[in-house]
C-alpha cells in the first residue's frame, strides 16, 4: 500500500506519494530532503505519534495509520549558509560508515523489502549527470568520506584533509572509468567539498555525476558488513605516509583489463594485486 502525505512548511504545502507502508519515518524525512532541502536531523515533524510520543526515526509507516493526504507541519531550517555546509557532516546515527563495521557482509541487500525500497529510489531519485558517460567505460563509484577525505579533522583548507594522491588516482581511474562521487550527506555538501578539493574542474578527469543521501535506502542488519581501504583519518598525521590511493589506482588498472568483474571480490584488492605484479 501507498503512502501519500502533504507536508507544510515555510508557507508551502509538499505532497509526497511515492512511500509505502513499509517504508520508515526516516525514509520519510529523506524525501522531504530532497524536496525542501532541509536535512533529515534538522526536520521536526509535528504530529507524528505512537502511543502518544513522536515517532522515532525507524518506525515503518504502516504502524502510523495515516489517512490518505494526511497534513503534516514541519518545523526546521535549511542549512543557507556555505559555511554550514563546508563543517563536518553531522553526527548520523542511522548512516553506518563502512569503516566502522566487522566481517560478515550481510544479506540485506537481498531481502526482499530492501530490493522494493531499491526500485522505489531508482524510479524517484534523478541523477544529475555533468558530463555524460562514455562509450565502453565501466563505472567507478567513489565514497567522500575517508576515502578521498578526512572530514572529522579541523583544518584551515580542505585541501589539507585530502587524500594524498587523490588528483594522481582520479586521472588514472578516469582512463578506464566513469567516475561518480557519493556521500550520505546532503548534495550541497558535496559540491562544496569537490569544489573546494579542485574536483569538479580538474582539467585531467571528469566527474560523471554525483549522488546525495537522498539515493540511499535505510537498512535494519542484525550485524553490520567491511571493505579494506584503509580509512583516512587524522589528515595532519597520516598525509606524509599514506599510500592507499596510489595502490588503488593499480589495482583498478589491472582489472579494467577484465570483461567481468562479478569473479572479483575487491575486499581481497591488495592480494589481488600483489599476484599480478609478482608474474
Amino acid at each position: 500500500m501507498s503512502v501519500s502525505v502533504i507536508i507544510k512548511w515555510g508557507g508551502q504545502e509538499y505532497s509526497i506519494s511515492s512511500l509505502s507502508e513499509e517504508d520508515t519515518v526516516m525514509d520519510l524525512k529523506q524525501s522531504i530532503k530532497s524536496l525542501t532541502g532541509v536535512l533529515p536531523e534538522r526536520q521536526k515533524l509535528l504530529g507524528l505519534k505512537v502511543k502518544g510520543k513522536p515517532a522515532e526515526d525507524e518506525v515503518k509507516l504502516g504502524s502510523l495509520k495515516l489517512k490518505p493526504n494526511t497534513k503534516i507541519m514541519m518545523m526546521g531550517t535549511r542549512e543557507e549558509s556555505l559555511e554550514d555546509v563546508l563543517a563536518p557532516p553531522p553526527e548520523n546515527d542511522d548512516v553506518v560508515n563502512d569503516f566502522d563495521i566487522e566481517e560478515e557482509v550481510i544479506e540485506v541487500e537481498n531481502r526482499e523489502e530492501n530490493l522494493a525500497k531499491i526500485a522505489r529510489r531508482v524510479k524517484d531519485y534523478k541523477v544529475e549527470e555533468i558530463n555524460p558517460p562514455r562509450e565502453g567505460k565501466k563505472l567507478l563509484v567513489l565514497d567522500v568520506d575517508y576515502t578521498l577525505f578526512d572530514h572529522k579533522s579541523c583544518a584551515e583548507t580542505g585541501q589539507e584533509l585530502m587524500r594524498p594522491y587523490l588528483h594522481e588516482f582520479l586521472t588514472s581511474a578516469y582512463e578506464d572509468y566513469d567516475i561518480v562521487i557519493w556521500s550520505a550527506t546532503s548534495m550541497k555538501w558535496i559540491e562544496a567539498k569537490m569544489k573546494e578539493l579542485g574536483v569538479t574542474d580538474n582539467p585531467n578527469y571528469k566527474i560523471t555525476f554525483m549522488l546525495d543521501s537522498a539515493a540511499m535506502i535505510t537498512v535494519h542488519t542484525p550485524k553490520r558488513g567491511v571493505v579494506e581501504i584503509r580509512p583516512f583519518m587524522k589528515a595532519h598525521l597520516n598525509r606524509e605516509k599514506d599510500r592507499e590511493l596510489y595502490k588503488l589506482a593499480q589495482y583498478l588498472k589491472e582489472i579494467a583489463k577484465l570483461e567481468d568483474f562479478t569473479g572479483l571480490n575487491h575486499k581481497h584488492w591488495e592480494r589481488y594485486l600483489s599476484k599480478r605484479q609478482h608474474h
